[in-house]
């Protein structure tokens, strides 16, 4: 299992990815398109007891491209124990198919004897907060690694849920040292059925750093709510909500689409691995102005704090030719001519209070 804790626990290195969720009608057009995808997600309980061809299936695609497993029905946001016997069979499977890294859902699926059937928000509280992280270590030491922990949409608002969904979740994965799974469609759809945080002020709450993977998928309203179905195409606003996590999370993503059927074809699902991938880019891009911001205005900084401290250089710099001296420092053009225009009897009046300061100990 070492070589699977690696890749589960680490933060990914390289460039970003892009592919699909592995279905059996989207096969072929997968296996004819490898040139475009990066990896692909194999849900999980699926395969935990596949045997002849679709066991073969499953290692021929792991010859030919990066494999990551999901999970569907472990339920560990619950206040009791995961089953055994279900994680046994899926530590089994990472066992045999060797994944980049495994995934689980931040949800609960059984209680009592009952299955509900699907995905269930947790209630947020501090009870399940501490069943989750049990459930997450026991996780860990049957596997040998933590899954990447997925968000989850909702019809119904918890109750008994005195947390936030961005508190609740980044409270467990700080306190689990768990990386994100960020099922952007399900941000949308609870954002637009419940307003749980807004969509701006959910992406600033979580530590967006834990982000490993992204989810892109879409729905319909039903009932007057957004349901997540994963039988349409992934909507505008989730793709804009993918360029906003790409220009505030400067670690390597990994992009996954998923379509659970209405299949249009492979050519309509590369059209959005495409659009993902500029959305992505677009993010990036964004980043690295805002780093550049950043790094010049560290430097304006710089000579600012000299203005204000070395006498002499201040001196010259008002005697002299100011836009000049400001760019042998290294400022921009824009930056450069900022600082020329100071406020010189300001900058006086500033740099002698500062020595005064200084001076005194104040």
């Amino acid at each position: 299992m070492e070589a699977v804790a690696a890749a589960g626990d680490a933060v990914a290195a390289g460039p970003d990815r892009f592919g699909f969720g592995w279905r059996a009608e989207l096969a072929m057009g997968i296996f004819l398109h490898l040139d475009e995808i990066d990896i692909v997600e194999v849900i999980a309980d699926d395969y935990f007891d596949a045997t002849g061809k679709r066991a073969e299936v499953l290692r021929t695609l792991g010859q030919q491209v990066s494999v990551t497993l999901h999970g569907v029905g472990l339920g560990p946001a619950s206040a009791a124990p995961v089953d055994s016997q279900r994680l046994d069979r899926f530590a089994r499977l990472i066992e045999r198919v060797r994944p980049d890294s495994w995934s689980e859902h931040l949800a609960w699926v059984r209680a009592g004897g009952r299955e509900i059937g699907h995905l269930a928000a947790p209630c947020r509280n501090l009870g399940t907060v501490e069943g989750t992280l049990r459930n997450i270590a026991t996780m860990r030491r049957v596997t040998g690694t933590a899954p990447v922990l997925e968000n989850v949409a909702t019809l119904i608002d918890p109750p008994a849920s005195p947390m936030t969904e961005a508190e609740w979740l980044t409270t467990v994965l700080r306190e689990a040292d768990s990386g994100l799974l960020l099922d952007l469609h399900n941000v949308h759809a609870n954002a637009t059925n419940f307003g749980f945080d807004g969509v701006a002020d959910f992406l600033r709450r979580i530590p967006l750093e834990r982000v490993r993977t992204i989810h892109l998928a879409g729905g319909r309203m039903w009932r007057g709510r957004l349901l997540d179905d994963h039988l349409h195409d992934v909507p505008d606003p989730v793709f804009d909500l993918l360029e906003e996590t790409a220009a505030r999370a400067p670690q390597p993503l990994t992009v996954l689409i998923e379509r659970d059927g209405r299949y249009e074809g492979v050519d309509s699902m590369l059209a959005q691995l495409r659009r993902a991938r500029r959305a992505v880019a677009a993010g990036r891009s964004r980043q690295a102005s805002i780093m550049t911001m950043i790094r010049t205005g560290i430097r304006f900084e710089e000579v600012l704090a000299r203005l204000y401290t070395d006498e002499a250089y201040r001196r010259r710099f008002l005697a002299e030719d100011p836009l000049a001296m400001a760019r042998e420092a290294g400022l921009d053009e824009a930056e450069a001519a900022a600082l020329a225009a100071i406020d010189r009897e300001g900058l006086a009046l500033a740099a002698d209070r500062f020595a005064f300061k200084r001076d005194a100990k104040v």
